[in-house]
């Protein structure tokens, strides 16, 4: 990993990268439905970077604020 790349994405950041709205990333983050660790930074949310890019690349077991997308 480069020094200058960042730990952590915001969740407007990571609202961009998933194709959903702002509002939706901070309701998903607040109810603990997003499937990866939500940080709390004083008033800002962040999600730790490879939990973040792992979970939009579909290596997480649960989709974004839905049920696993792995037949049982």
């Amino acid at each position: 990993m480069q020094t200058s790349e960042r730990l952590t994405i915001n969740l407007p950041e990571f609202a961009r990268l998933a194709g959903i709205s702002k509002n939706q990333a901070y309701k998903l983050a607040t109810t603990n439905s997003l499937g990866v660790p939500v940080i709390r930074l004083g008033k800002r949310i962040v999600l730790p970077r490879r939990a973040a890019m792992a979970l939009l690349e579909g290596e997480a077991a649960n989709s974004i604020g839905g049920p696993s997308n792995e037949l049982s």
